[in-house]
């Protein structure tokens, strides 16, 4: 890929290149409308060496851009003993909404390089993170994202003209950092593994490799590779990407047939566990808190079943400066125009917290299949990319607890009529929940899928019977509890792990 790269005999002299780079750049200004027209967002990745003109660069492709087409993304590079959240997150969180550009200046490729090499990440973690590159880049091309990732090249030896240069103008000094003047000194390694890397990545999007020793050259090289790469995507239109067929470590279960729905608790025993439970729970979150444990529970039911009281019950030992509760309803436009994980994304829980999702991104497998708010395409693909949005969030050590509230029709029936009759529930039922009952067989089935195929060895479904709301949340509590005390322990052995695996890293 870089190793052999060569500089290519320039074929346009000074005049006509500048010819030609006008041609791209007056095409590149008409294709926001074509864009938006073909609801294409469109993410420019540009990475490269530094010193190399990364900035530079950006500047040159957006100078004609109508800015309210785009948006320019740079990122710090911060120590991995400083991030708080998966290392996907910040590159899903400025993802472009359909029609518009997005120049990022670094991203997915250098922070998981730089991290490799300044030994803050195993060997194992680095593998495991060029994977989830390329998961990732699959998933936004699946689901519409038109992906050109470029890279600029210098040589050893301009590398360090350019910093020589700027270290001797007191006005450009500060922009020579510790890190550029590592970077050259280790320029063999770091060549070689931005190369695996890159060759490593190089399917979903293919890599543009630019001359960075010449900015004209560079600029005409990287509006060519953008221009061609959105019109052929006009021309074919908006990708809509098929289930992978990955497999996944699926349990195969729970059913909702196999659920007791008769299953209930005395009032006795209520109170008391209700008190032991919530009384060990605060004590696990002061635990997780230190430890750095992130936290997502997932709760999905039927209408009525009653998620509301037993979040309630969930969050009422917890310190309130450590979780949030978020409800999920319709999604916005702004959000219906990105990947449909990315309003998951934005939320997570940093380090040490717990995000308590009511209603989560299984709407995509349940109301939008059922409403036809999403294509057939969309939602089978969906199980997949559940399924791997939830195995990034444990293998960053997330806990993720997912309920399925469940009841019978007769119950919910009960229960509605109960909240249409009292006026100060009456806010609670709406004709949607109506309709919605109607429709219980579509939902039924729409259910059962989603339990056999996203319930996997890392994230386990659990359907807890809530005839009963007492005994359903007594349940919740339970499994939040020993999930927790679990989490700890193994936080301890994966410690003791990482440290070993550091050590040998640094030994070979």
């Amino acid at each position: 890929m870089i190793k052999e790269y060569k500089r290519k005999e320039d074929k346009l002299d000074k005049s006509a290149r500048k010819a030609e780079i006008k041609r791209l750049r007056d095409f590149l200004v008409n294709e926001p409308q074509k864009i938006q027209a073909a609801k294409l967002p469109v993410v420019v990745l540009v990475e490269g060496w530094d010193c190399a003109g990364k900035g530079n660069l950006i500047r040159s492709l957006i100078c004609e851009l109508d800015p309210r087409f785009y948006s320019v993304k740079s990122f710090e590079r911060t120590p991995e003993s400083a991030e708080r959240y998966p290392f996907l997150k910040k590159f899903f969180d400025v993802l472009p909404e359909n029609g518009k550009f997005l120049f990022m200046d670094t991203g997915w490729m250098e922070d998981v390089v730089g991290k490799h090499l300044r030994r803050e990440i195993t060997a194992q973690e680095y593998k495991r993170r060029v994977e989830s590159c390329n998961t990732f880049e699959r998933q936004l091309r699946d689901n519409g994202y038109v992906v050109v990732k470029l890279f600029l090249h210098i040589s050893r030896d301009e590398q360090l003209k350019r910093i020589t240069d700027l270290k001797e103008d007191r006005d450009t000094q500060w922009r020579v950092s510790g890190d550029d003047l590592w970077q050259q000194q280790e320029y063999d390694k770091f060549l070689s593994t931005y190369d695996d890397f890159m060759e490593a990545t190089d399917d979903v999007a293919p890599w543009h490799v630019l001359d960075g020793e010449g900015r004209s050259r560079a600029l005409y090289d990287a509006l060519k590779a953008i221009t061609d790469t959105v019109e052929a995507a006009v021309e074919a239109g908006r990708c809509e990407g098929q289930p992978t067929g990955k497999k996944f470590p699926l349990l195969g279960g729970p059913s909702q047939k196999d659920a007791d729905l008769s299953a209930a608790i005395s009032e006795e025993d209520y109170k008391a566990e209700l008190k032991r439970l919530q009384k060990k729970l605060g004590k696990l979150h002061n635990q997780i808190y230190r430890k750095r444990i992130p936290v997502v529970i997932c709760y999905e039911g039927w209408d009525a079943a009653g998620k509301g009281g037993n979040i309630r019950r969930l969050t009422y030992p917890l310190d309130p400066r450590g979780f949030d509760v978020i409800p999920i309803a319709s999604p916005t436009p702004g959000e219906k125009n990105r990947h449909f994980l990315w309003r998951f994304w934005t939320k997570l829980p940093r380090s040490g917290h717990i995000a308590i999702f009511d209603r989560t991104w299984y709407g995509r497998v349940m109301v939008e299949r059922i409403e036809g708010f999403c294509s057939e395409n969309d939602w089978k693909r969906a199980y997949g990319e559940i399924n791997e949005f939830e195995r990034e969030l444990t293998d960053w050590g997330t806990v993720v607890l997912k309920f399925w509230i469940h009841i019978d029709p007769d119950t919910q029936l009960e229960r509605f009529t109960a909240r249409q009759n009292t006026p100060e529930k009456q806010w609670k039922i709406t004709d949607e929940d109506w309709r919605n009952r109607d429709k219980w067989p579509q939902y039924e089935k729409a259910v059962e899928d989603m339990l056999q195929k996203t319930s996997t060895e890392y994230a386990p479904w659990h359907i807890i019977e809530s005839v009963d709301k007492k005994y359903a949340r007594i349940r919740t509590l339970q499994i939040t509890t020993e999930a927790l005390e679990k989490a700890v322990e193994d936080n301890v052995v994966r410690g003791i792990k990482a440290r070993k695996s550091k050590k040998k890293d640094e030994e070979d």
